[in-house]
């Protein structure tokens, strides 16, 4: 069987980083997709494109994906195209997320509808075409996946990350001490050894 594995990073990333993951997938081709999406309606269009490009030569395609990356292929993808999918860190529920956001920044559903988009003091920028958007098109997700969280993880809180593996019978393994994002060699050991591990029960 002819498989392809396309990783997807999160923010900050790159497409680079897929060759990391070829060693741990040697009887698969593994890329990395390098999007310029920057927001899911945007992801809507060109995700599809590219996966759809590959799809033809190949009998099965896997998934990784990574946080902003992962709900970006989560509201844009669906079971016609992934086989497999493996999320590290992903955001689930991007209304909670921006819900939370707005509360760091003290900004109110009212201030924001009527400014349209506020730059808050730790970087983000709250839209409220992005809210409308994410509440008028909830993910529907149908594919085969697995899950890494880490415990300490400050964008997507424990309750938010159960409940989405419940509902979609997604396996989900926890990184003691783990942060959202991966780096060090400790974490990156254990997202090697998950990664590994659950490529057999998916």
């Amino acid at each position: 069987m002819k498989k392809l594995v396309i990783y997807i990073h999160g923010r900050g990333g790159g497409a680079a980083e897929a060759a990391r993951y070829q060693p741990l997938f040697p009887d698969a081709d593994v890329i990395g997709f390098a999007y310029q999406a920057q927001n899911p309606w945007e992801a809507a269009e060109e995700f599809p494109r590219f996966v759809d490009t590959y799809r033809q030569f190949y009998d099965a395609v896997w998934l990784i994906a990574n946080s902003i990356g992962a709900f970006f292929a989560l509201s844009a993808l669906d079971q016609k195209r992934i086989d497999r999918a493996f999320l590290i860190s992903p955001v689930v529920d991007m209304e909670r997320l921006i819900g939370d956001m707005m509360c760091w920044a003290d900004v109110s559903e009212e201030k924001l509808q009527e400014q349209r988009e506020i730059t808050t003091d730790f970087g983000e920028t709250l839209s409220w075409d992005y809210l409308c958007y994410v509440r008028s098109h909830p993910i529907g997700w149908d594919v085969p996946t697995c899950i890494l969280y880490g415990e300490k993880d400050h964008l997507t809180s424990w309750e938010t990350i159960s409940a989405f593996a419940e509902k979609h019978t997604a396996p989900l393994t926890v990184m003691p001490g783990g942060e959202h994002w991966f780096y060090t060699e400790e974490q990156m050991c254990f997202l090697d050894d998950w990664l590994k591990n659950a490529a057999k029960i998916v």
